[in-house]
């Protein structure tokens, strides 16, 4: 993360270039009517390559930076991790279990934003989005455009990293806004450059045909880069991702296993029993592929996720507004699973699973030692490809590969796996998924899950609304609306039929 903040002037610039205004899509003045031309962009990169890695930091930067969403001041508005918080909500894997103070409960846990497209954190989910394939797009026309290969490697490895992240936005948009995957429905504007600013609905396919071009093009970019740190993506990440979106098309279950498969390959270990009891806070842990080293110098404090998430730091859980596990997932653990360690009974009150021996500073002092965050975020890990391949596997009807890929994670977890050797067909299928959002709760995949397996939640006890009642990962509630901002003001949106 020091090599992104020693950019200082560019990635300011970037940050500029990509958040300006409240047209987020309008591309915004730098000086004046003075703008920085994508031609300017390319001359500067082709003198210096640091320039494009530069401006690729500051798009990075926007995944943790506060009011990148545009909410104007919401504390639930911090960057990616914002929408994990949100769709483990609209999983109902997380249970808001007490809220003091109002965050998250009307708007997400109560359905309200999903159902009202005039709703500010419907709108924060689209805008944050959009302006990440914003910078992205300015990225890849400052090194000369979506057909264009750079000559220096290091060139070439931003123009990697920049269809990687602009992919991975897109895919968010698809999950956030489509049911499931429908080839024909026309669902979201596409931007392949930053000259688009309004355009029409297209087609989940064709939406999904960029994406997989983008990593495709990504894959082949980043072969032999070596990257700086983790908040870089690198080939395995992108395979990763790349295995995501294979997995939510759902038409191609044996190069989405391949995918995933490539992506263990990057020469990462599943986190042992004893570290994912370790607090979940430093990025160079051997299974974490993709994520933030946070510090004093970024400076992130109570809007951050672990100002929502952690008890430990200067949060809103400690002051006593929980997020925890679903009653009935956490019932479903069993008790010689390590992972029923992750969660304890918050103190004086037997209804908040908080994540205590999960996700925590490590100083362990409520309240927090320090008002400044310096515990890491996580975006991606290894352990979510082993779930990957096995579930792919199982969908192309390869249970004993199936098996042996669930194993490979669930040996770490339980001092015997020989049960899953019994599993087959759809009771196979069944604990993969169960096992996804065993391993990976709070960390923003219960939901893709959820979709890609057409499952069904029924929310536990310590939720506060709608308990007992079974909620289908195509309801209304689960997926957004198109903002009304956009409609109002994309001439191609209002026109058509929402």
């Amino acid at each position: 993360m020091k090599n992104l903040i020693k950019f200082g002037l560019f990635s300011a610039l970037a940050i500029t270039m990509v958040s300006c205004g409240d047209e987020f899509l309008e591309k915004p003045a730098l000086r004046g009517s003075e703008t920085l031309t994508s031609a300017q962009l390319l001359q500067a990169s082709e003198v210096d390559p640091a320039v494009g890695g530069a401006l690729m930091g500051g798009v990075y930067s926007l995944t943790f930076t506060f009011n990148s969403g545009g909410s104007g001041g919401s504390h639930t508005d911090f960057g990616h991790k914002s929408y994990d918080v949100f769709s483990d909500m609209l999983s109902s894997d997380m249970a808001l279990s007490q809220s003091v103070y109002g965050w998250y409960r009307a708007d997400i846990t109560e359905y309200q934003a999903p159902l009202d497209f005039t709703n500010g954190a419907n709108r924060q989910v689209w805008r944050y989005y959009y302006r990440i394939v914003r910078g992205c797009n300015e990225v890849i026309d400052g090194l000369g455009g979506d057909e264009f290969t750079p000559e220096s490697a290091a060139n070439k490895a931003v123009m990697g990293q920049a269809k990687a992240l602009r992919a991975h936005s897109y895919f968010y948009l698809t999950q956030f806004y489509q049911k499931s995957y429908d080839a024909s429905e026309p669902i979201l504007p596409l931007y392949r450059n930053s000259l688009e600013v309004n355009g029409p609905k297209v087609t989940a396919a064709e939406i999904y045909d960029l994406m997989e071009s983008d990593l495709t093009d990504a894959i082949a970019l980043l072969e032999g880069f070596s990257r700086a740190n983790k908040t870089e993506i690198n080939q395995s990440v992108a395979q990763g991702i790349y295995a995501y979106v294979l997995g939510a098309r759902g038409t191609d279950y044996a190069k989405a296993y391949d995918m995933a498969k490539a992506a263990i390959a990057g020469g990462y270990t599943v986190m042992s029993s004893t570290e994912i009891t370790g607090g979940f806070n430093e990025v160079s842990t051997p299974g974490w592929m993709w994520g933030v080293d946070l510090n004093d110098e970024i400076g992130l404090g109570l809007v951050s996720w672990w100002g929502q998430m952690d008890y430990f730091s200067y949060s809103y859980p400690a002051f006593g507004d929980s997020k925890s596990i679903d009653q009935g997932l956490f019932d479903a653990i069993p008790a010689n699973d390590f992972r029923k360690e992750q969660f304890n009974v918050n103190p004086g009150s037997a209804t908040h699973l908080l994540p205590l021996n999960k996700f925590y500073d490590s100083d362990r002092t409520r309240y927090g030692s320090s008002r400044i965050v310096k515990a890491d975020y996580v975006y991606m890990r290894v352990a979510e490809m082993h779930l990957l391949a096995a579930e792919y596997a199982a969908f192309s009807n390869n249970d004993a590969q199936a098996r042996t890929e669930l194993k490979a994670l669930v040996s770490q977890r339980v001092p015997d796996a020989s049960y899953i050797d019994g599993l087959s067909g759809q009771q196979l299928k069944n604990e993969i998924y169960l096992q996804t959002r065993m391993e990976l709760w709070g960390e923003g995949k219960s939901y893709l899950a959820m979709k890609r397996n057409k499952a069904t939640t029924v929310r536990g006890s310590n939720h506060l609304t709608f308990v007992g009642e079974p909620i289908p990962y195509n309801d209304e509630r689960m997926t957004f609306e198109i903002p009304e901002g956009e409609i109002q003001f994309n001439p191609f949106i209002s026109t058509q039929n929402n």
